[in-house]
């Protein structure tokens, strides 16, 4: 007994069965997370290495050539390129797509691991991550409140980042800007001059008079009690009543005869602001694998819970920016474009059927299959991204193929006087292996997709899985609902002339003849004149091929889209400080708002995201702009980009400025192509690398060209006399440190004011570390 037979048969075994399929598709449906694209992580690896003060040639030559050559040996690696700048080396390791990522990244990790002893002593221990573009922002928020800065800052660490921290899925929380509580001990440079001391010797003082030390246990007869010897300052009168040394006459010297102890910040190195109000901000990354729509609800709804808890502190949080607006929004296009689809369908149906029945019995198909599909959605790990719905939209058409094809052999053998069972279990068995064939051919076309390597296999095996599946399932219906509805409610249909649906049938019907003769006189004409068919094929095909190779067509990974969302970097020479670029991107500011179709800006002053990888810098800025929706503005966000562009340059002279807009995966549309020029001649390498660039300004279409590589910032270079610095019995380390503690400070020592811990940063006061003249001077 075939499957068709058992369907007509038992009707109620069928309904039960997709009744049950039903049931667990709207279950998997509502299981299923939203997400812009199928996860995609692209096998790369990053070495970061943080070297404090380090010139961009030292980093290179002591971090990241030892690091080139000790991972350079890992197997499956594809390409390196590292980036040295100052105070930070990074080194990029591009897999091949069949590497492991896991077991690739710990044998970077074991190889450097190995070179670690030859790293400078300064320099911070490598941070080793895989990239991943979950790693990228999915929140961007400013946070303010109605409180000092070091108290707001404090606030903004101890009670709202840990509750943020905590919600399920979030990876990691970062505080942007703000006043960060710091005890500074300024040093007078005159003062411990005149009392013959060094920054070494108060440093060494402060450090070893500022320690809790463990002297062990004592048993008692009441009982054990450990001993522990409290050497840490209680609190800043301690500090500055420290004793730092005696004069032969007896006096003694304290830490406040020599220098100022100040309660105060933390050298402020970004500012952050949203529409033009201080702020602090907050960024947001998810955990690997973790759905960003859900997470994003859970931070937004946990905000409104702060935001009420906080009241009395002023606290308010605005979103700049959310990865999962956009995601949705594409979701409920998609969703809306396949609603369209569908009454399309069946308007279709009804129009060349002439029949609500026979289009119902039809249509059945489409909402039977797509429930259903939803079950092998959820059951692979799919998620309703693009690519899936994408796919639900391109099916509605071939899922009533098959049901089409047999409802219309089972009407010929309704109109050869067959009953109705006869006719649904005839017309089904006549035509089964044409419809399986129609189903095949689309099976074999899109099943091979899933089977595609790499990053384009990533994207488009959802695609073409929910293609099958949904394709498959509208071939089991074709074969069960179909026959089965058709031998209950199946009739033969006599388009009567008096009904306005019988009038207008016989009228689709003469036009329908009419192209039926028109296509019919042009296969004639085709068949009489073979060679000009045949010649006029070959060269369409061959033309069409040609559009490629000779341009008229370009080729890209994934087209730009409108977001509604900017990212502008903006770049001044390298001698500006922090506060003259703030003022540059407060004159940014205001122009921007100027402009109608800017809703939000969030900006973020001595650093930027560039790409995948960040920077900081005292003279760069980063603006991250969302523009009103798509519907309430004219003009594209390409249009919004040159614009913005124009009017900066012509506003602020010197200032370099790059407009992306942020792209399908959350970054900024920067750069289409990148050159690498490379050498054994650091100094030849440079100039030939500008020559390519003032070549690549000249090419049509090219907008934006920028050098990874720079001069670098102006130094003041100290060389060492080796033969007096032998005579005074001083070594490179006494030197260096000495100047280093001078003008950077040290902050390794720690204030405690109960629970919570502050460092102490021991270094000269402004006015002495203000002027380079003053260097020369300094004590050793």
């Amino acid at each position: 007994m075939s499957i068709t037979e058992i369907a007509i048969k038992r009707p109620s075994l069928v309904i039960v069965i997709f009744t049950v399929l039903g049931v667990l598709g709207v279950f998997s449906y509502f299981q299923l997370k939203y997400e812009l694209i199928p996860n995609v992580a692209p096998p790369y690896a990053s070495i970061m290495t943080i070297y404090p003060g380090a010139s961009p040639k030292d980093i290179e030559n002591s971090i990241t050539k030892k690091i080139e050559d000790a991972v350079s040996s890992v197997d499956k690696i594809k390409t390196i390129n590292s980036y040295s700048s100052e105070g930070m080396s990074l080194v990029m390791i591009e897999f091949q797509q069949d590497a492991p990522a896991d077991t690739s990244v710990q044998d970077v990790q074991r190889k450097v691991n190995e070179v670690l002893s030859l790293l400078p002593s300064g320099s911070k221990t490598p941070v080793i991550s895989k990239f991943s573009l979950s790693d990228l922002p999915i929140l961007r928020i400013g946070v303010t409140g109605e409180m000092p800065g070091k108290e707001f800052y404090k606030f903004v660490e101890d009670s709202i980042k840990p509750r943020l921290t905590k919600i399920k899925g979030v990876g990691q929380v970062s505080l942007i800007g703000g006043e960060e509580r710091e005890i500074k001990v300024n040093i007078d440079m005159d003062k411990i001059d005149t009392y013959k001391l060094t920054i070494l010797q108060v440093l060494q003082v402060i450090k070893t008079s500022n320690i809790d030390f463990p002297a062990g246990k004592i048993k008692d007869s009441d009982g054990q009690y450990i001993v522990r010897i409290a050497g840490k300052f209680s609190s800043l009168d301690d500090l500055r009543d420290l004793i730092i040394t005696k004069t032969p006459s007896g006096s003694v010297i304290k830490l406040k005869d020599i220098a100022e102890v100040e309660d105060g910040t933390k050298e402020i190195t970004t500012i952050s602001r949203i529409n033009g109000r201080d702020a602090m901000g907050i960024m947001i990354q998810k955990q690997s694998g973790t759905n960003a729509v859900e997470i994003s609800s859970l931070v937004r709804a946990e905000l409104q819970k702060m935001e009420k808890d906080f009241k009395t502190q002023g606290i308010k949080f605005d979103v700049a920016q959310d990865s999962s607006e956009f995601t949705i929004e594409a979701a409920k296009s998609v969703g809306e474009d396949l609603i369209l689809a569908i009454i399309l369908v069946g308007l279709v149906m009804l129009l060349f059927l002439h029949s609500i029945r026979n289009s119902i019995i039809v249509m059945v198909a489409i909402p039977t299959s797509l429930i259903t599909t939803m079950i092998g959605i959820y059951i692979f790990n799919f998620t309703l991204n693009l690519m899936t719905l994408l796919a639900l939209s391109l099916v509605i058409g071939i899922l009533v193929d098959d049901s089409i094809v047999v409802l219309e052999n089972i009407y010929r053998h309704l109109e050869m006087g067959k009953d109705r069972r006869k006719a649904a279990l005839d017309g089904r068995n006549e035509i089964g292996f044409s419809a399986l064939s129609i189903t095949l051919v689309d099976v074999v076309v899109f099943l091979p997709l899933a089977l595609i390597s790499g990053t384009v296999g990533k994207i488009v095996k959802q695609y073409s899985l929910v293609v099958v599946l949904s394709t498959m399932v509208s071939l089991f219906v074709s074969f069960t609902i179909t026959p089965m509805l058709a031998s209950r409610f199946g009739k033969i249909e006599d388009l009567a002339r008096k009904s306005f649906l019988g009038r207008f049938g016989h009228w689709f019907e003469s036009m329908f003849n009419r192209i039926i003769d028109v296509y019919q006189r042009i296969i004639r004409w085709g068949l009489q004149n073979k060679r000009i068919v045949i010649t006029a094929t070959a060269l369409l095909f061959i033309g069409s091929v040609l559009l490629v190779p000779f341009g008229f067509i370009g080729s890209e990974f994934i087209t730009s889209i409108d977001k509604g969302e900017l990212s502008i970097h903006a770049e001044l020479p390298e001698r500006v400080n922090l506060e003259d670029t703030n003022r540059v991107s407060l004159e940014l500011e205001k122009m921007l708002f100027e402009m109608p179709e800017i809703e939000k800006v969030f900006v973020n002053v001595g650093a930027s995201s560039d790409g995948y990888m960040g920077q900081t810098s005292n003279n760069i800025a980063e603006l991250n702009v969302s523009l009103v929706p798509r519907n309430k503005r004219k003009k594209s966000i390409d249009d919004v980009s040159k614009e913005i562009k124009m009017k900066a340059l012509s506003v602020i002279p010197g200032i370099k400025i790059m407009v992306s807009p942020i792209g399908l995966f959350g970054t900024g549309d920067s750069f289409s192509v990148g050159i690498t020029v490379t050498g054994t001649n650091y100094d030849e390498v440079y100039d030939s690398a500008q020559k390519v660039e003032k070549i690549m300004k000249g090419v049509r279409g090219v907008a934006e060209t920028k050098m990874t590589t720079s001069q670098g910032k102006p130094e003041i270079r100290i060389d060492i006399n080796r033969e007096k610095m032998a005579e005074y019995g001083l070594t490179l380390d006494n030197v260096g440190g000495t100047l280093r503690v001078a003008l950077s400070g040290d902050d390794e020592s720690k204030y405690s004011d109960g629970t919570n811990e502050y460092a102490i940063r021991v270094f000269l006061d402004q006015f002495d570390r203000s002027k380079t003249s003053e260097i020369g001077k300094i004590k050793v």
